[in-house]
């Protein structure tokens, strides 16, 4: 038993990020933006991407109706990666209501609230998604 736990407690010592990752994958709910619209993101890990990736699944209208907009399927940011424990960085951000991408986005992950923080030139702005599944 002394062997085992030696072994387990090596393990934790040698590999703190592969245990203590916090996984930011699944779908998110953001908070309205300034039309009003919330929106649905899937975050999943894209190889291509080299990190996490979003796309836009659905938005709603401030009734809670479905709505379509030409940002559904959208990937809306791409090679996001854990820089310490629940906060990514490093990826690009596409910002549709200016219709430029950015590079100065951090995602800090603390239970089911994503934050999500970025800056345009002197603007910094930040929204809190929430976990939906």
């Amino acid at each position: 038993m002394y062997v085992f736990r030696c072994i387990v407690a090596a393990s934790l010592i040698a590999f703190p990020s592969y245990c203590f990752s916090k996984d930011i994958s699944g779908v998110w709910q953001t908070q309205p933006d300034r039309k009003d619209l919330i929106s649905h993101i899937k975050i999943e890990v894209c190889e291509e991407e080299q990190g996490y990736c979003g796309t836009v699944l659905r938005a709603f209208d401030e009734t809670g109706q479905e709505v379509q907009t030409p940002n559904i399927g959208r990937r809306l940011f791409w090679g996001m990666t854990e820089q310490s424990d629940g906060v990514y960085a490093g990826g690009a951000f596409y910002l549709p209501l200016i219709d430029m991408v950015t590079e100065n986005i951090t995602f800090r992950l603390e239970g089911d609230i994503l934050t999500v923080s970025g800056r345009v030139a002197m603007i910094r702005s930040s929204q809190e998604w929430t976990r939906l599944e």
